[in-house]
């Protein structure tokens, strides 16, 4: 049997939806929204009608009826930490959605789970969210930070990661839960994970913590300056947070995030921009260096992937000062449609259980 499944990623100003069945895409497609569009909503969660509507005109309009489909899945957003997997969207998981103080904020991916229950359940077939960003498998020695007032976090790229490492585990013959990984997920913020034996057992915070540096993201940063800069009285909190998640590392540096743009800048010669694009690259390597640590140096494989990693230029630093470690695989770009879907479809095929949100 054919599993035909519809996946959809809702982001701030738009929602890309897919139609797989089974591996084969059917269509992809992302919706932009305009601001005005959006304005009239009380909030994010109320928006999820208004797309729910825009998904399955879409789906419409390519030749997809909703009552072929065996399942509906949603990007995951931020649900209390979990094991990774594949999980049944209940109301548990709405009511966590819906309640912005569990993580200081309702972000747009939060629409997801209410987007794919709202189409299932009238067609009494499962809704799912697959690998959310708060995938949380760290061991509790992962967990200390140093400060007791202090947890260490897990929050990053787990949809991506996790679904390209089951990938190139696949491709190599190999069985992802008896493999050691490390990756390095590399967009406009940078997730490096440890993976052991199948779980994600530690991973820098990529929204606002440790790590390196990113085209938009300030990273780590020396803790005494750091105070300094929060007690001076020229910032507010909100400007800090903006500073260190939008307009941090590259684009503070060199007045833009884009890294072809800043390759092009180091041929013609500008001299600091080589410096700090190579000094993102050697963070990101002591990044990978730490986890190989965290793996005891038992490590199977390095893949880089995200949008980064179509970067010759990068590939290529990084190549040179982590290729000792273990082979290098190179996988360029997002995968999360076919993540979600397949995520599905392995719960379909009985190769997985869905879990229950608690």
């Amino acid at each position: 049997m054919k599993y035909r499944v519809l996946a959809v990623n809702p982001g701030s100003t738009s929602t890309k939806i897919a139609v797989y069945e089974d591996q084969e895409e059917l269509f992809c497609k992302v919706l932009r929204h305009e601001a005005r569009e959006l304005d009239k909503f009380g909030g994010i969660i109320e928006q999820y009608d208004f797309r729910k509507q825009l998904v399955l005109a879409t789906m419409q309009e390519n030749q997809v009826e909703a009552v072929s489909l065996q399942a509906v899945v949603g990007r995951g957003g931020l649900v209390k930490s979990l094991a990774s997997g594949t999980y049944r969207v209940n109301d548990r998981m709405l009511a966590d959605l819906n309640n912005p103080s569990l993580w200081g904020r309702i972000h747009a991916s939060n629409l997801g789970a209410f987007i794919a229950k709202a189409i299932a359940e009238p067609l009494a077939i499962p809704a799912f969210i697959v690998d959310p960003v708060t995938t949380d498998e760290f061991s509790p020695i992962a967990r200390v930070s140093g400060c007791p007032q202090i947890e260490r976090k897990s929050l990053f790229h787990a949809l991506n990661i996790r679904y390209v490492a089951l990938t190139l585990a696949a491709e190599q013959g190999r069985n992802f839960r008896e493999m050691n990984m490390i990756a390095a997920h590399m967009g406009g913020g940078i997730s490096v994970a440890a993976l052991e034996q199948g779980r994600i057992v530690d991973v820098n915070n990529a929204v606002l913590g440790m790590g390196p540096f990113s085209p938009q993201r300030a990273g780590a940063l020396p803790i005494g300056d750091l105070l300094e800069m929060a007690f001076s009285g020229s910032y507010t909190h909100q400007e800090m947070v903006k500073m260190f998640t939008k307009t941090g590392g590259l684009m503070a540096y060199l007045g833009t995030d884009d890294g072809q743009e800043v390759v092009r800048r180091i041929e013609e010669g500008d001299s600091k921009a080589e410096l700090i694009f190579r000094a993102m690259c050697y963070q990101i390597a002591k990044e990978i260096g730490a986890c190989a640590t965290v793996l005891k140096g038992r490590v199977d494989m390095i893949f880089f992937t995200g949008g980064l990693a179509y970067n010759q230029y990068l590939v290529n630093e990084l190549r040179e000062r982590v290729s000792f470690l273990a082979p290098i695989f190179v996988v360029p770009g997002e995968r999360e449609m076919a993540a979600l879907s397949q995520g599905a479809i392995r719960v379909l095929r009985g190769e997985e259980e869905a879990r229950e949100y608690v």
